[in-house]
């Protein structure tokens, strides 16, 4: 009997449009910023986009309008802001603000995106700013049905007679790249009301071109927190969702039906024992939970006094902890965007292929429907051959291989919410006898498997579940064998484009157009093999905490490996800690004060590491190895942070030798000390200006 094919929401498909001729995804218009740029900047003038004007038509024609302001002006930053800044470096300073626009899943995709800083760079391009070479121009890079495209924007930016966005704006009223990036959004998919509704996953894969891992929260694997801790530490951006509700804002706290951003985990010791906690963000940037461990909950009391000051903080600012227990029932599903689909197989750090391949379904030609019809023609729809092939090196048994499978349909109008999606899946069916024919005679003659084939045999995903999501995924183990891929509407003649990617370690596609490695650009992928080298290789070496389990690292262990490092783009650096810096790092970074460092803290030690190297060999022009105290005071601002002169020489007296030059390492002890005090006072102080401490704190 053939599979049940389910479909997930029973809401009526889009009535065909009764046309003759296959209507083609609309490609966004492309425009050359360079050359704008230049115009401008020779013609004297501020850049004014006519294909998406400073009118009315930009913002939407439909429920929209009623929220805004009888009195509507567009504006540019200069006319908004004495000072208008594009971009702030300071983390602290990307935090922003939802408008008008419901559109919560986009800001909380775009919060993740502010937690890697290349990633951010590839969409928001960091040469730009309202003082050199402003012409009144931007542009933005988005992932767009596999390729990356470049979307010009001028910046006249809606805003009411007080002068206050009415879209997107920043924490800080005199950032705006925030701003400019959702209209760039909203130009790329028609206008700003076609983002009112979305999900934070599609945002997530525009901004990176990554694959999704949904986790249904209610059925979480029994490895969530390990899951959690893999993606926090590699290139993954998080978000969730809250369950629907008729009441917005509920008594806890949370807000019905709503987006937020994961901003990090934390596993801490109670007096009681270890307790999981997950750090969440409010788009809104205000109303917080109000449950355990949030700013006021009396949790924080069991804690040391060291690891509150760091992790607590009294602000509505949108920003929050729960448990991890919490986090599985008031949160829907967690939706985790990777660069590489390493995360659930844990073959981290491992190449990975990736092959992508456009095609369409057509009205008696391609369209064929599901299997669930019954109507005969399930086989007209595309098939793509899959080889997956043994991989020598990996973890995991020989006789499975991870292979992740992307289905995404195209919207066929300008404007992505004006024609609702399709209810898609793919079925995946394995044949041994097909290795006879693959791969030479069936891409000579371009045959198709005959209907006979399906209804003989059973597909490896037997309970393919359809969705009307603009994307569906799923992550298999299988078999180095022959697979076919066939990707479906759930009803038969519905018309639409698509792209299908697969990812896995090794296979060989059949008529795929593209076949590339994807190579994780991030260093972070050192750690990753760090990690298994020093700490798991070597566990019976090392101390091991007396709860978790987990090994430890003291001072003199830390200090061998971390003078131990090999720089995959700084072959020639060395490091040379001393006993003492490793003392004073790990009594800055060892909140639980156990005398050693965990793993967690150590992979926070290494982010901080690869961020400071890069700042120091840039800020070291003369390639001494050293910084002298104008370089210093050049360093710590490329950081992001603000110290007056006479600290920043009070640093120097302390941390540097005889002559005031700073060397790496001790560039290092100093960065950790003034980032960790300046997040210790913004956690304690009230009003921004000072702080009263208790005599332990």
């Amino acid at each position: 009997s053939m599979p049940f094919l389910l479909c997930l929401k029973k809401k009526k498909s889009p009535v065909p449009l009764g046309r003759s001729i296959f209507q083609k995804h609309t490609p966004p218009i492309q425009q050359n910023y360079q050359a704008l740029l230049e115009s401008c900047l020779k013609n004297k003038c501020l850049f004014t986009d006519d294909t998406f004007p400073a009118h009315i038509s930009s913002i939407g024609t439909g429920a929209l309008l009623k929220k805004l302001p009888r009195n509507l002006h567009w504006k540019r930053p200069h006319a908004l802001h004495k000072s208008p800044v594009f971009y702030s470096a300071h983390r602290k300073q990307l935090d922003l603000c939802q408008g008008l626009v419901e559109n919560c899943w986009f800001l909380a995709a775009l919060e993740a995106l502010t937690f890697h800083q290349d990633i951010l760079a590839a969409v928001v391009p960091q040469n730009q700013s309202f003082e050199r070479k402003y012409a009144g121009i931007f542009h933005f890079r988005f992932w767009h049905f596999g390729e990356w495209i470049d979307v010009v924007v001028d910046d006249l930016l809606p805003v009411n007679e007080a002068g206050e966005l009415l879209f997107v704006s920043s924490v800080y009223k005199n950032v705006f790249w925030g701003a400019l990036l959702e209209k760039a959004y909203a130009k790329l998919y028609g206008s700003y009301e076609d983002l009112q509704i979305g999900q934070v996953s599609e945002a997530l894969v525009d901004f990176t071109g990554g694959v999704n891992t949904r986790i249904k929260l209610a059925e979480a694997p029994p490895d969530l927190w390990d899951i959690l801790t893999r993606a926090t530490y590699s290139r993954s951006l998080m978000g969730c969702q809250t369950h629907l509700g008729t009441t917005k804002v509920l008594k806890n706290g949370l807000v019905a039906g709503h987006a937020y951003t994961v901003t990090g985990i934390r596993k801490v010791t109670c007096q009681h024992g270890p307790e999981n906690l997950v750090r969440l963000r409010n788009p809104w940037g205000k109303i917080e939970w109000k449950g355990d461990w949030s700013d006021s909950s009396y949790k924080w009391e069991l804690l040391s006094p060291k690891e509150k000051i760091l992790l607590r903080k009294k602000k509505d600012d949108g920003e929050f902890w729960m448990s991890l227990r919490d986090f599985k029932i008031h949160f829907v599903d967690l939706v985790i965007c990777k660069l590489t689909p390493d995360l659930m197989s844990q073959e981290d750090g491992k190449k990975w292929m990736y092959s992508l391949k456009s095609g369409r379904w057509v009205k008696g030609s391609t369209a064929g429907g599901s299997l669930g019809f019954c109507n005969g023609n399930f086989w007209m729809n595309p098939q793509y051959w899959l080889n997956v092939l043994p991989v020598e090196d990996s973890k995991k048994s020989p006789s499975t291989c991870s292979v992740v499978i992307s289905l995404m349909q195209k919207h066929s109008t300008k404007h992505r919410n004006r024609a609702p999606h399709l209810f898609i899946g793919f079925l995946l069916y394995k044949n041994t006898n097909l290795l006879l024919f693959f791969p030479e005679q069936y891409q000579e003659s371009n045959r198709k498997l005959p209907p006979g084939f399906f209804t003989r045999h059973q597909p490896v995903n037997k309970h393919q579940v359809f969705l009307d999501d603009r994307e569906v995924t799923h992550d298999f183990h299988l078999e180095p064998c022959v697979y076919v891929i066939v990707p479906s509407t759930l009803e038969p003649q519905q018309e639409s484009e698509f792209i299908l990617r697969v990812f896995s370690r090794k296979h060989l596609m059949i008529f795929f157009d593209t076949l590339k490695e994807i190579v994780d650009r991030y260093e972070g992928k050192i750690w990753e093999d760090f990690f298994t080298k020093h700490f798991e290789q070597k566990k019976k070496k090392l101390k091991f905490s007396s709860i978790s389990q987990n090994p430890e690292i003291n001072a003199v262990q830390l200090q061998r490996i971390l003078n131990n490092i090999s720089w995959r783009n700084f072959q020639s650096f060395r490091l040379n800690f001393s006993l003492d810096s490793c003392q004073g790092i790990l009594a800055l970074l060892d909140l639980n004060a156990t005398g050693t460092l965990s793993i967690q803290e150590f992979r926070v030690l290494c982010k901080r590491l690869l961020f400071y190297l890069e700042v120091f060999q840039k800020r070291d022009t003369k390639r001494s190895g050293k910084l002298d105290l104008v370089e210093l005071h050049a360093a710590v601002r490329e950081t992001g942070i603000s110290l007056s002169n006479e600290v920043c020489n009070l640093m120097a007296i302390r941390y540097g030798d005889p002559d005031f030059q700073i060397s790496f390492e001790s560039f290092v002890c100093f960065m950790l000390r003034v980032e960790i005090m300046g997040e210790a006072f913004r956690n304690l102080t009230q009003d921004g200006k000072g702080i009263y401490l208790r005599e332990s704190e």
